[in-house]
């Protein structure tokens, strides 16, 4: 299937600091593309980059070499681009409302006063990012968390074709975390734009990024669905995760226990007893060992049955 026209593509870029013999490259010879419509996890070890590249393409600091080059004719600089940084805000007498409201400052006239398509497209981002009941509070008052949904709301009422973020997640409970990249995936796929967030949050990248962009440790940028690069080992070679097997996005649990446990049953009640089990440190099969049924939030064994899953545990315990 052939990728829509990109919204911008890199040629030979390289980043980093400084100038002349004084440079420090961190990343260099990339090739890549934004597309409308995808999500991207921009992923990899600490300190190898990731924000600097994403400063580097928002053009907050200049290439080392190489281009960046926007397929968006007609549009203004600050229209292109709009950004979420990890750097704590500064603004003193403003409401969360404002701060958002400067989001469309690129488009307003000359005496700056928002139309109602402005006015319009705060509300929108506002109730996007689901911020509407600290709207009207102090900047000043806001937790982390309050905050950092804030900025996401501020760039989302920018309203331009690339969205770039420095782990937006980085402040947010689970619930959040989930709703935030939720929030951003169906930004890209509704609205047609291309949104490209560093990140952390593995479990959440496999299971809702379009693209990976992953950096490894030799500061080299694989890219693919996240699928592929699970299964080609990729993950393992960058992260080298210690007793978690991302093939099943599980913990691996070390076997302890002699009783081999036969588990029958299916859906939820199942995988969550197998769970329990396997932390227990029993080992699971489908035909050998002392057999174990669920169905319907209730366990069978040895001829008894259980309406508790500790219950169940207690007995296997002996």
């Amino acid at each position: 299937m052939m990728h829509p026209t990109p919204l911008l593509t890199t040629q030979g870029l390289s980043v980093g600091y400084g100038t002349g013999n004084t440079a420090r490259v961190v990343l260099a010879n990339l090739h890549v593309a934004l597309h409308p419509g995808k999500l991207i996890c921009f992923m990899g070890p600490n300190g190898i980059g990731k924000s600097t590249l994403l400063r580097t393409l928002a053009g907050l600091q200049k290439p080392l070499a190489g281009d960046i080059t926007h397929h968006t004719p007609n549009i203004n600089e600050g229209q292109r681009v709009a950004v979420v940084l990890t750097d704590r805000v500064q603004a003193p007498n403003m409401t969360a409302r404002e701060l958002v409201a400067f989001g469309r400052y690129p488009y307003l006239p000359w005496h700056l006063q928002p139309t109602r398509e402005d006015e319009s497209k705060i509300d929108d981002a506002i109730a996007r990012a689901h911020i509407r009941p600290w709207a009207d509070q102090p900047v000043t008052s806001l937790s982390d968390g309050q905050l950092q949904m804030t900025m996401i709301a501020r760039a989302i009422a920018q309203d331009t074709p690339i969205l770039l973020l420095d782990e937006p997640t980085a402040h947010l409970d689970l619930n959040n975390r989930v709703e935030t990249m939720t929030l951003l995936r169906a930004l890209a796929h509704q609205t047609h734009k291309a949104v490209l967030l560093a990140t952390h949050e593995l479990d959440l990248a496999l299971q809702m990024a379009d693209e990976i962009w992953l950096i490894t440790q030799q500061r080299t940028l694989t890219r693919g669905i996240p699928e592929d690069l699970v299964l080609d080992g990729s993950f393992d070679a960058v992260f080298q995760l210690k007793g978690f097997d991302l093939r099943t996005g599980r913990i691996t649990h070390a076997i302890h226990r002699t009783k081999k446990i036969s588990l029958l049953g299916e859906g939820p009640v199942f995988l969550w007893t197998k769970n329990a089990l396997e932390r227990e440190g029993y080992e699971v099969t489908a035909h050998e060992g002392s057999q174990v049924r669920v169905g319907n939030n209730q366990w069978f064994a040895d001829g008894r049955q259980f309406d508790r899953l500790h219950l169940l545990l207690q007995h296997l315990h002996g």
